[in-house]
C-alpha cells in the first residue's frame, strides 16, 4: 500500500505505529494523535510469534495505534534484497492478527543517520547507544513517513 492509500484509511485522531524490524529485537515508535511527531517507544525483544504480537496488541490498544509504517531496508540501488522481503512477510502475516492499514518507509541509512546524531550532537557513549539505537531509528523512520503525509494534506 503507498502511503496516500494509507492514509486515506487511517480514522482521526489515531497514532501509527513506527517499526524498525530486526529478527531479535525491534525498535518502536509512536506518533501522537494528530500524527506531526513520532517519538522513540521501546525495543521489543523479539521472543516467539505468539509472545510478539501479544505484546504489540498491547501496544495498539495503549497507545490508540490507527496504522503501522515498516521500515523498509531497500539496498542501495533501491533494490529489495533479503530482509527488505522479511520485513514484507512480517508485515502480511501481523496484518492477520492486528488488521490496521501499513504501509512501507525507505530507511536506507537510518540507523546511521540516528547513530551518527547520537555521536556528534548528543556525545552519546557506544553502550548508552546500543540501547536506545533501534527505537531512535524507528522515530526516524516514523518521521519521514508523518512528515511525507502532512504533505499530502
Amino acid at each position: 500500500m503507498d502511503l496516500s492509500d494509507f492514509n486515506a484509511q487511517l480514522k482521526p485522531y489515531r497514532a501509527v505505529l513506527g517499526v524498525d524490524y530486526g529478527s531479535k529485537r525491534m525498535g518502536l515508535a509512536v506518533s501522537d494523535l494528530l500524527r506531526s511527531i513520532a517519538t522513540s517507544y521501546k525495543i521489543l525483544q523479539r521472543s516467539s510469534w505468539q509472545n510478539d504480537v501479544a505484546e504489540l496488541k498491547k501496544i495498539v490498544e495503549e497507545k490508540e495505534i490507527g496504522g503501522i509504517i515498516y521500515g523498509l531496508p531497500l539496498q542501495m540501488n533501491g533494490e529489495e534484497g533479503d530482509i527488505a522481503r522479511e520485513v514484507k512477510s512480517f508485515a502480511e502475516k501481523l496484518a492477520v492478527e492486528i488488521p490496521l492499514p501499513y504501509a512501507f518507509w525507505d530507511e536506507r541509512l537510518s540507523s546511521s543517520a540516528v547513530e551518527r546524531f547520537l555521536i556528534d550532537e548528543v556525545d552519546m557513549s557506544r553502550q548508552k547507544r546500543k540501547k536506545i539505537l533501534d527505537a531512535s531509528a524507528a522515530a526516524y523512520i516514523l518521521q519521514g513517513a508523518l512528515d511525507a503525509l502532512q504533505y499530502q494534506k
